[in-house]
């Protein structure tokens, strides 16, 4: 299936993200939710970390929650990532998490797994479990499961009523019959009182292939800094407006459904205070830890830089000062196609921005498109067209020169040591 962040222009593997989904359906054939499987990690072994990975790449993968709508998100996970508070940074119901048995299925070990289990439940999340947790073991498990997945490729036809009538006696549990492949083994499930399906004879996994736009190490460490010692919102503010690829993730992220809002937030001011400190902190050190070397180069961030504190200084001669920071955001965005490799057009579909900065950077049109116009006439040796725009704003050449020269100034001290 084509998505429109299956990049025209060759990019780097580890820049990539490859999130499949297969879909769980209900008896009627209806989707109810979909499980996803991190294919940027094929190869390495399932650990917390790609756990963590995997939440960040489905939290950032705007096609992928474009394909998702509002359904219900299936995730793997490992029993160490249940205390990790990454999970603080999703929204608990939208989210299944499916917990694996514990290998040699030791009862002391089993028992271990319990208070984590209790706690993300306290915190709202379901848990999916296998049909090994049927098994006396688990007994402590089996009130805490919301779903209890039986696989038709590992069980006998003859076993099925069986597990079926003790699942019912002793949980409360929805059953999906998963790896259904024919007919027959629907039929079978079916007949037996399962509702809910999930196989190849109903849906292959379908990989969503995505850009993934890492910010520099460094300026995470300084965001990461300045929340622990509870700095001010203007400091992170100003940190998110030095790095292009930092403010981009941060916006797409607040505005996943994976996050839960109702309203779109656009303003990076705004996003920090809806985040909080703490999620903030969450957040940034998730980034930390899946980030790559590698990525944008450092002149195009450092020019997109430079073109968003121009155009807000430019616009701050005119404007209220709320919109002198959507200005921002149309100068220090209007490198994101050069970043991610894509046309402007499906560049934008990731993230979501005030219709005034869209209709800037799709269609040179607006409010801002006059501000934007003079800022790459700052840039070009192009006398006619620097005097067309500031005149158009009726700016003198002294303000555009002096705005152009602090622009610059500041971008410079932004990467000072």
């Amino acid at each position: 299936m084509s998505t429109p962040l299956e990049a025209t222009a060759p990019q780097a593997a580890e820049d990539q993200t490859a999130i499949a989904r297969q879909a769980i359906l209900d008896e009627h054939r209806e989707v109810i939710g979909y499980e996803l499987f991190d294919r940027s990690m094929a190869g390495q072994p399932y650990s917390a970390a790609s756990d963590a990975e995997m939440l960040f790449n489905v939290l950032s993968h705007a096609e992928l929650q474009a394909l998702m709508g509002r359904k219900t998100m299936f995730i793997n996970c490992t029993h160490e990532s249940l205390s990790g508070r990454h999970l603080e940074l999703i929204h608990p119901e939208r989210v299944v998490l499916e917990v694996p048995p514990i290998e040699g299925h030791t009862q002391s070990e089993i028992d271990a797994r319990l208070p984590a289990m209790l706690e993300v439940k306290r915190k709202g999340f379901r848990l999916a479990c296998s049909q090994l947790m049927l098994a006396k073991p688990y007994a402590g498990w089996l009130p805490l499961a919301s779903y209890i997945k039986i696989d038709l490729q590992t069980i006998k036809p003859e076993v099925i009523e069986p597990l079926v009538k003790f699942a019912r006696a002793h949980t409360d549990a929805e059953l999906i019959a998963e790896k259904v492949e024919t007919a027959e083994q629907y039929e079978l499930a079916a007949r037996h009182g399962i509702k809910l399906f999930q196989g190849y004879w109903f849906a292959t996994p379908v990989v969503i292939k995505g850009q993934t736009l890492r910010p520099a190490q460094a300026n995470i460490i300084q965001l990461i800094n300045l929340v622990r010692r509870n700095a001010d919102v203007g400091e992170i503010e100003e940190v998110l407006k030095r790095d292009p690829t930092l403010s981009f993730n941060l916006l797409r992220f607040i505005n996943s459904a994976g996050f839960g809002l109702s309203c779109e937030i656009t303003s990076f001011r705004h996003a920090v205070m809806i985040l909080g400190l703490q999620k903030l902190f969450r957040w940034a050190a998730l980034l930390m830890t899946t980030s790559r070397a590698g990525g944008t180069a450092p002149a195009v961030g450092n020019m997109a830089v430079v073109r968003g504190r121009l155009m807000e200084l430019l616009a701050a001669e005119l404007l209220p000062p709320e919109e002198a920071d959507d200005a921002f955001v149309v100068g220090i965005f209007s490198l994101l196609d050069t970043m991610l490799g894509l046309p402007m057009e499906q560049a934008l579909e990731s993230i979501s921005l005030s219709a005034n900065v869209t209709e800037a950077l799709l269609h040179r049109k607006g409010m801002f498109a006059p501000f934007l116009d003079l800022t790459l006439a700052c840039e070009s040796a192009d006398d006619a067209a620097f005097a067309r725009a500031a005149t158009q704003l009726h700016l003198s050449n002294h303000q555009v020169n002096w705005a152009h020269l602090q622009a610059l100034a500041w971008a410079e001290n932004l990467d000072a040591p």
